[in-house]
């Protein structure tokens, strides 16, 4: 792969991986009969919609009026609005971009669902959030389902049915899981809101399916979807996968700028951000691979550095990697799937340099979608 032309640093989508990650969920959406929705909140990068519609993926969901109006204007379609918590001023603007809305309390949904039912330009469907209380994963700031949660409804609270109005239910409590994780949640959903399932004509069952992956078991969702079905033929089945669509599709090229020495600690410094422009590497922490390196607890080659990124934020270093020879400053590092979670999340914290947003085609060839400037970084304070 020459990047001799590519800008630095740069996240590059790759199209023939994306375009395997779109068949393969495709194949899941055919055998299955669901509806499988693209999750903003993992992956916007709207310049890659049309590839997403060649495999007729046109849904999405939405968390803030702005991925709302992002999917009417750029996919075309309108979309699942699901937030927190709506505004006065905001819900006027989501009804024109939304097929369904999910709230997320009983309080928003009296609120506003009078409002919802008097919007006469395309019919809107509601639906409540719920808290299953049940969630294998493992890191708590990921984990939307535990107990005391401020996302959903417990079951405490629907014990005596869904007001007029709701006609379905949102469940999230995966997070890059397997099917496995799926079907023992929905066995808990069946149980703990099962009464309910007679009142609605739609399940959601939110995003974490990370159907991509080399050893996600597709045959099994499969199945566990298709039963189901066949137990609640009413139910129109819905799944919100992000990571799924771009997992493993493309990377963050960077270059390091400095190596500094102090206490017997080697730490290459470079010019990318932890914090700014890989936040999921603090926050879950989550270990990216890096092409040509190993994890110092794979031991696998001499030289040991601490990578640093380029904001003054003291934590902003990512850990020890070993690499094969020294680095100097001018060496490339390619930190491996960095496409979800990412450009979504980044910011300009220091007003370090944000990366550009590039796309390799299929021949080899790279396009140059986004290059971003000291402009950018001023007008966000304008």
């Amino acid at each position: 792969m020459d990047l001799s032309q590519c800008p630095c640093p740069a996240y590059v989508l790759e199209e023939a991986l994306l375009r395997r990650n779109l068949e393969k969920i495709a194949d899941v959406r055919d055998k299955s009969g669901v509806e499988i929705l693209l999750a903003f909140k993992a992956f916007a990068m709207w310049k890659a919609f049309p590839l997403f519609k060649e495999y007729g993926f046109s849904g999405t969901t939405s968390s803030s009026l702005n991925e709302a109006r992002l999917a009417f204007e750029e996919m075309g379609s309108l979309t699942h609005s699901y937030l927190p918590a709506v505004t006065q001023e905001e819900i006027p603007d989501i009804l024109p971009y939304s097929k369904h809305i999910t709230f997320n309390s009983l309080s928003q949904f009296e609120l506003y669902y009078p409002q919802v039912k008097a919007y006469n330009k395309h019919p809107i469907s509601c639906g409540v959030r719920i808290n299953p209380e049940h969630s294998e994963i493992e890191t708590d700031l990921y984990n939307p389902a535990r107990p005391g949660s401020r996302l959903g409804i417990p079951a405490a609270k629907l014990k005596e049915g869904l007001p007029p109005g709701v006609e379905g239910l949102h469940f999230h409590s995966l997070c890059e899981s397997d099917s496995y994780a799926l079907e023992r949640t929905l066995h808990v959903v069946e149980d703990k809101f099962g009464h309910l399932f007679g009142q609605i004509r739609w399940l959601n069952m939110g995003g974490g399916h990370l159907i991509t992956r080399k050893d996600y078991h597709t045959a099994h969702l499969v199945d566990v979807l298709r039963s189901f079905k066949l137990k609640y033929p009413h139910l129109h089945l819905i799944l919100e996968p992000g990571s799924a669509f771009v997992w493993q599709t493309g990377f963050l090229y960077a270059k390091v700028i400095d190596i500094v020495n102090n206490h017997d600690v080697n730490t290459a410094i470079l010019n990318v951000s932890f914090a700014c422009h890989m936040p999921d590497c603090l926050e879950m922490p989550y270990k990216p691979l890096i092409r040509g390196a190993s994890m110092p607890d794979q031991d696998l080659y001499p030289y040991k550095y601490d990578l640093g990124g380029n904001s003054c934020l003291a934590g902003d270093n990512l850990g020890f990697w070993t690499f094969p020879r020294p680095l100097k400053p001018g060496d490339s590092l390619i930190f491996e799937d960095m496409i979800h979670y990412t450009v979504v999340k980044t910011h300009t914290f220091n007003g370090v340099a944000h990366p550009a947003i590039c796309f390799l085609r299929k021949d080899n060839k790279l396009e140059i979608w986004r290059e971003y400037t000291y402009s950018d970084y001023k007008h966000r304070m304008d």
